[in-house]
């Protein structure tokens, strides 16, 4: 299992849908999250993309020198970005971290945002596009280790002696993950991509399009890896944590719900259909009604785009919860939590001893020795206190 965090270069807060309790994300609040993030032993982080973001290639790149072993999941955007020039962004990346690039493919379902940056085609012509993107994206990358050029001719994207002269240190190109929930994208990552993503639905709905993306893979010779996408709001009781939840949206108001919500319907992304689906569009509203399978809160998608649903509980009841879902098949999760310094520490601190980890091995102490928490009145590590009672 491998836990990611998530950098919130569009904006962080301790209440959703007000500038109450937000902070300004910067680059030391950046590097505070990042560091904190490498120091704990997450994996990696996701950056996300978008016009209501800062930009994810130079927002990780700012981050290289203030982290160690922590990887950057950073997103490529058909039709922003040209497959030869975001295999050298790639290449670049990769030798200068150190190997610790991934690569988001992210194909869009905003059309408004996706118009605002020059990209007209469907959704059907987007998943064409982004398919021809990452075939002559891998391609370039894998063929520069020997030194080979590539030439490609498709409907949407043509290269004519693409090379890279500089290789990745990952061979034979950096990973590929990507999100989407249409028949579109499952056909894509069967067909592609090393590791394919989900939101956080019902394990039973993530059971079937886990089954899906498989069973098409399969059909072509290939393996997939599987990954999910959630927040997270834990705390010592079951009672504080949904208290927590209810805090998050309290300074939501019903204008703000249902604005968000019109956007959101404008988009053509089968994703965000879905997460809408879960809390009705915003007409739910209590702990019971958003409580869309046990501790599985759809609370965050009122007001937030994308990822929307959190699970809620006490450290054993969301490392269970998340077991639940290893045992589908997945072994990548993504999340987050508001706000995200302070929960990055607090997943990390009260989950990550409950759960079987790749980066178990990295957490505090590593090289050191103890004592760890504050010694008792000048004389006993906590430790020692704990061993004795």
């Amino acid at each position: 299992m491998q836990i990611f965090w998530f950098l919130p270069t569009h904006g962080d807060s301790r209440y959703l849908g007000t500038s109450e309790g937000a902070r300004p994300i910067d680059l030391a609040y950046l590097q505070q999250i990042a560091g904190a993030a490498d120091q704990l032993g997450y994996e990696g982080v996701l950056i996300p993309t978008g016009r209501s973001c800062e930009d994810p290639w130079v927002i990780a790149s700012s981050l290289i020198g203030a982290t160690k072993n922590l990887k950057f999941l950073v997103a490529v955007r058909p039709g922003l970005h040209q497959p030869s020039l975001a295999a050298r962004m790639a290449a670049t990346f990769d030798r200068l971290s150190g190997g610790r690039l991934l690569v988001n493919l992210v194909t869009g379902g905003d059309q408004a945002e996706l118009e605002g940056d020059g990209v007209y085609l469907d959704h059907a012509a987007r998943y064409e596009q982004s398919a021809e993107f990452i075939r002559i994206w891998r391609e370039i990358l894998a063929r520069s280790h020997n030194g080979q050029a590539f030439d490609y001719e498709g409907r949407h994207l043509s290269v004519k002696g693409a090379k890279l002269l500089y290789p990745p240190v990952q061979a034979p190109y950096p990973p590929v993950w990507f999100g989407g929930s249409s028949a579109a994208a499952h056909e894509l990552a069967a067909e592609q991509v090393d590791a394919y993503l989900t939101w956080g639905e019902p394990p039973a709905e993530v059971a079937r399009k886990i089954a899906d993306v498989r069973n098409r893979a399969a059909r072509k010779g290939r393996t997939v890896e599987f990954g999910i996408r959630l927040h997270v709001i834990v705390r010592e009781t079951d009672d504080a944590a949904w208290k927590a939840a209810g805090e998050l949206i309290s300074r939501v108001d019903d204008e703000t719900v249902i604005r968000a919500q019109a956007a959101f319907a404008r988009m053509d992304s089968e994703g965000q259909r879905r997460m809408a689906a879960l809390h009705a569009g915003g007409a739910r509203r209590s702990r019971a009604e958003l409580e869309i399978s046990p501790n599985l809160w759809a609370g965050v998608g009122l007001v937030r785009g994308g990822a929307g649903t959190a699970l809620v509980g006490d450290p054993k009841t969301v490392a269970a919860r998340i077991e639940e879902y290893a045992a589908l098949g997945l072994d990548k999760f993504i999340l987050s939590g508001y706000p995200h310094l302070e929960e990055a520490y607090r997943f990390a601190e009260l989950v990550f001893p409950l759960l079987s980890r790749k980066a178990q091995s990295r957490l505090a102490g590593g090289s050191l020795s103890g004592p760890f928490g504050e010694v008792v009145a000048n004389l006993d590590a906590p430790s020692r206190l704990a061993s004795q009672s």
